[in-house]
């Protein structure tokens, strides 16, 4: 069945996912701090993956444990600043002012026109972003724009991890040990005991873990092996927009006009990243490449 299904539309499938879990983790933002929400995120979806993926011992120590955990708390740094980000501003800005790590990462790792020219796109949609986010709410634009650096960071750990032919376990463990480590700051959030008492709390964080961090994760698997990742690179530009129709839906934020120019500036800058020499990936490889939120 799943193979009748066409590749894009599975990749659609993966990042709605992905931003209905954003839409549902704001909604907590009146329980729980953004980054309480975070790693109630990172918890759940290493629950999920430790049930799926079970690793074996080999996973938890040596030299795959320390690029894991450092690629885990690079992913939760990026969650965290991403709640804080969304906190503050609208769900696709905010998507677009994070995907300026991925495409500074293509631009600085390549000599190629177009690169140059993605990386001066996103440059400008960040400038036009600012300019009308700056005066509302310049720690929104300062948290996107961290968790577009802690992506870049992800991207560059997660290819080693995934070089390493058992990216998914070693995802799984490195998200297992960041839930842990994060732990202790759930209890540090006056909010956040008496609210995770309440069954309904912890299923919605569960639910965001799955929607935005599991789900899309295995789809992009999907995708990837079926498209390889060059038409994988050209469908990351619907994300963006994915995420500012999500928003406009599920919590009624309406970009401005020259906030609508930033975002479209990245979305033609992510699709324009060149994508020369890409090939199919193996089957455990993640799209670390050019996923992340």
């Amino acid at each position: 069945m799943r193979d009748r299904v066409p590749a894009p539309v599975l990749f659609v499938v993966g990042g709605t996912s992905m931003y209905v879990g954003a839409a549902l983790a704001v909604g907590l933002f009146d329980l729980l701090s953004p980054t309480s929400v975070a790693v109630l995120r990172i918890v759940g979806a290493a629950v999920v993956l430790l049930v799926w993926r079970r690793p074996g011992a080999a996973a938890w120590r040596g030299g795959r444990l320390g690029p894991a955990v450092a690629f885990g708390l690079a992913t939760a740094g990026m969650n965290i600043a991403f709640y804080a980000a969304i906190a503050r501003l609208p769900l696709g800005t905010a998507v677009a002012l994070e995907f300026c790590g991925p495409v500074a990462v293509a631009g600085l790792a390549s000599r190629r026109v177009r690169d140059v020219a993605a990386v001066v796109l996103a440059a400008l949609g960040v400038a036009l972003i600012a300019d009308v986010r700056w005066s509302g709410s310049p720690s929104g634009v300062l948290w996107a724009l961290a968790a577009a650096a802690l992506w870049a960071a992800y991207i560059l750990l997660g290819k080693r991890v995934a070089s390493g032919g058992n990216g998914l376990d070693d995802m799984t463990v490195g998200f297992t040990l960041a839930a842990a480590a994060l732990l202790p700051v759930l209890l540090l959030d006056d909010r956040a005991v008496p609210a995770l008492a309440e069954p309904k709390v912890l299923l919605i964080g569960l639910g965001v873990g799955v929607l935005s961090s599991a789900l899309p994760y295995v789809l992009d698997q999907v995708v990837l092996r079926r498209l390889g990742r060059a038409r994988f690179a050209v469908l990351l530009a619907l994300l963006p927009a994915t995420a500012t129709v999500v928003g406009l839906i599920g919590l009624g934020q309406v970009p401005g006009g020259l906030e609508t120019l930033g975002i479209v500036a990245v979305v033609i800058a992510v699709g324009l990243r060149s994508r020369d020499g890409d090939g199919p990936v193996g089957r455990d490889r993640r799209a670390t490449d050019y996923y992340g939120e």
